[in-house]
């Protein structure tokens, strides 16, 4: 949820649509706020299922989602408001989190006795883990322009290191999933929302790979690396577009032709957050390589996301009012 608004109020903001963006930022902190608490409450009441959700194969890739969200905010904090320092605590919380979470998620699957079969234990949810790596990569790239030197230097060093794992992380991933798409059954219920991260993590490869790239006179290291990093973006926003015509035909043979019931799910965000970010991405990558003729996909794909946002919004609100409903049915 605040990966998704989040990335489509930064798409808002640099397409024009300030009003927009600014309504979406606060209700962001809202929700980034809100998701903190409960998950601190977790934590602290539901202290076994929460440790035994992080080393589930199919729940524990979700966590993920606290890195790209603190970094998607910290990202929205530098580009509509230009506040710095809130940018760089959020940038260090999900610095942390990655670190904690990448090794205690993977040491946790590698070590544990019982697993799933591939078909039963991979989903698109896994890509979150590049997702994060790649948010890091983007809010790096975004803080160093506010750095002194050295330090600079460092962090656009630190965005790099990061781009380039995630890309490598996503290699790895996506021939698993892959392979589970076309050499295991495949049913309704096992195609959930989060497979449209598949495009969702090319589009933010995309987006930090451009800001890489406009950040050469910044970091002399990335002069001699020009020509890959360019020719890599290009090759992520291609994937990522490839991705988009499959994982329609997917929902439609899902909903139209199995009649899946369409109904609101918290995992839904995971298809929200796709299409802001191929939006933000494609516009980047646009500006950084004087590719003027993408504009138009931007200046369109923004009111899908948007409308994307709003009906899984709506889904949010319907479902919180049927579970209080619910409640005060109870209590009577």
């Amino acid at each position: 949820m605040v990966m998704s608004t989040g990335i489509i109020s930064i798409s808002c903001q640099i397409l024009e649509l300030e009003l927009l963006a600014i309504i979406l930022f606060w209700s962001n902190i809202w929700f980034y706020l809100s998701l903190c608490f409960f998950t601190i409450l977790r934590i602290i009441f539901n202290t076994r299922d929460f440790f035994q959700d992080l080393i589930d194969h199919q729940k524990g890739p979700a966590f993920f989602t606290m890195v790209a969200g603190s970094c998607i905010l910290g990202s929205q904090m530098l580009i509509i408001f230009n506040d710095y320092s809130t940018a760089f605590i959020l940038w260090g919380i999900g610095l942390v989190l990655w670190i904690i979470l990448n090794y205690t998620i993977f040491t946790g699957f590698t070590l544990k006795e019982n697993k799933p079969p591939l078909d039963k234990g991979i989903s698109g949810a896994w890509l979150l883990a590049v997702v994060a790596t790649q948010s890091i990569a983007v809010l790096s790239a975004l803080i160093a322009v506010h750095l002194e030197q050295p330090h600079k230097l460092q962090m656009n060093f630190l965005a790099l290191c990061m781009w380039l794992w995630g890309g490598m992380l996503y290699i790895w991933m996506i021939s698993l999933i892959f392979y589970r798409y076309t050499f295991f059954r495949f049913s309704p219920g096992d195609l959930s929302p989060p497979y449209w991260i598949n495009m969702g993590a090319m589009a933010i490869s995309t987006l930090a790979g451009s800001l890489l790239i406009v950040s050469v006179d910044h970091a002399p290291f990335l002069v001699s690396l020009q020509p890959f990093l360019k020719g890599f973006t290009i090759f992520y926003w291609v994937t990522g577009t490839w991705w988009i015509p499959m994982l329609i035909i997917l929902a439609i043979w899902r909903h139209g032709y199995k009649r899946f019931p369409l109904k609101y799910d918290p995992l839904y965000w995971g298809a929200v957050f796709p299409l802001g970010m191929y939006t933000a991405g494609t516009y980047r990558m646009a500006e950084a390589m004087d590719m003027s003729f993408l504009n138009q996909i931007p200046e369109y794909f923004i009111y899908i996301a948007l409308a994307a946002w709003g009906l899984a919004f709506i889904g949010f609100l319907r479902s919180v009012y049927n579970q209080l409903t619910e409640l005060l049915t109870y209590e009577k």
